[in-house]
């Protein structure tokens, strides 16, 4: 197992040192390439240079000797190379020792002996042959051999420095890579501990990278806040099931023991805790039905100025008891969507019974609606007490009751809860507004059918 930094510095000195041995490797063919066809092109010009020297000699002199053209022998010992001269019937007139030519030049080669016969020409006439013999593969001079060793040198010390620069360079970039990867990991580690406050502070300029540190912390918060709904919900459940548990007990205690007798005003006081338990159960049972999406089917086309009109209807004696007044203006019109009629009117039912009983005497619920080309918005406001501002992001969450003077008025907090959840379930969103002591607003707002 290898951390991601050196295996990042691996992969990088690896492709660097396969990059530069590959390119090393064709430069170099390349070179001896090039500097062979550049020795041959060279022996062929003086091949060349070579019998027009000699057909020189004939034409002046009009003859061969044994001495015609020995000043060349010099010449051919130290750029290793034989002369052999012929005359035109092929019998040989001088010639130099191929032996001679390893002993005075240090032959490098030791391959075999190759010889090449040119013709000598004389006013188009053949008037001899030149024989011209070296050591195969072509030899080259020693000043050619260092030219050569001198480049694989500086080819050999360009390898070096490459790799050690390519080493330098990928420590720096691996290290650049590696270190937020490896906060995220070391804070994704945290996180599984149960550590939610743990977080990822290193930033990276590499975008995706960028976004998986942004994703991690985002995670961090969620699961912190997540962890303490989950604590806060099990005490509140915890809390709203004993109060009535306790209430009923101590009285039944109490009238077991004689001290208070069993009279029917006491009686319907603990049966009217049995049903707030029995409440508090059937919304829990409601929202474990909403949060498995088990209503998400029968969805029907429903015109919700009539769903609402008559939900409204049916709140108007209930709100003049407590002498509240209920206005709905809308346009009458077509407002459909799709939904489940029953789901929907719980909805409204529970937003304004909060309405009514969170309301002041003499207070005022106002039901609206307006619709553009895709939307459907309705407007809930109350002049009641409204939501503190540090509770309003809290309203929608399981048995969350804020201030006291919400808490007094009975209710399981479970309600907007199940709104919120029969919204979703919808496709719509339930947003509020509210300003303590003045009163509080939920808009809510649907898709169109099209």
């Amino acid at each position: 197992m290898h951390s991601i930094r050196r295996r990042l510095m691996y992969l990088f000195v690896l492709c660097c040192f396969i990059t530069v041995i590959s390119s090393t490797f064709f430069v170099n063919l390349a070179i001896t390439e090039t500097f062979k066809n550049y020795v041959s092109n060279n022996q062929q010009k003086r091949n060349e240079r070579l019998v027009k020297y000699f057909e020189e000699v004939y034409s002046t002199d009009l003859k061969w000797t044994t001495n015609t053209g020995k000043e060349l022998q010099h010449e051919g010992y130290m750029s290793n190379y034989c002369l052999t001269l012929l005359d035109k019937d092929k019998k040989e007139v001088w010639a130099m020792d191929p032996k001679e030519l390893k002993t005075m030049t240090s032959q490098r080669s030791g391959g075999e002996y190759r010889t090449t016969t040119f013709k000598i020409y004389y006013k188009d006439n053949v008037v001899g042959y030149l024989m011209i013999g070296q050591y195969q593969p072509i030899l080259i001079s020693d000043e050619d051999q260092n030219f050569i060793n001198t480049i694989n040198f500086y080819i050999g010390i360009s390898v070096f420095v490459t790799i050690i620069v390519s080493i330098l360079i990928s420590f720096y970039f691996s290290k650049q890579f590696s270190n937020p990867i490896k906060s995220v990991s070391e804070t994704s580690a945290q996180l599984s501990e149960g550590n939610y406050k743990a977080k990822v502070e290193t930033i990276s300029k590499v975008i995706e990278i960028n976004r998986l540190i942004k994703s991690i912390n985002i995670l961090g918060e969620k699961l912190e806040y997540q962890d303490e709904l989950r604590k806060r919900l099990v005490s509140d459940i915890s809390h709203e099931i004993r109060t009535p548990l306790n209430i009923f007990q101590n009285n039944l205690e109490a009238m077991i023991d004689g001290i208070f007798p069993p009279t029917i005003e006491r009686l319907n006081s603990l049966n009217e805790e049995v049903i707030r338990f029995g409440k508090l159960l059937n919304n829990l049972d409601v929202l474990k039905q909403f949060e498995e999406e088990q209503t998400k089917t029968n969805f029907e086309n429903i015109n919700l100025y009539t769903l609402i009109e008559n939900t409204c209807k049916d709140f108007m004696i209930h709100a003049q008891k407590k002498n509240i007044e209920i206005q709905f203006k809308a346009k009458k019109n077509i407002y459909d969507i799709l939904g489940n009629k029953d789901d929907l009117k719980r909805v409204f039912i529970n937003l304004l019974s909060n309405a009514i009983k969170f309301n002041r005497d003499s207070g005022k619920i106002l039901v609206s609606m307006k619709q553009d080309n895709h939307y459907i918005d309705i407007f809930i406001k109350d002049t009641g007490v409204g939501i503190k501002k540090e509770d309003l992001p809290f309203v929608f969450e399981r048995l969350y009751r804020g201030d006291k003077s919400r808490n007094e008025i009975e209710g399981t907090g479970l309600g907007l809860t199940i709104v919120k959840k029969i919204m979703i379930l919808h496709s719509a969103t339930i947003e509020v507004e509210s300003i303590e002591d003045v009163g509080t607003t939920f808009i809510l707002r649907f898709k169109k059918n099209k």
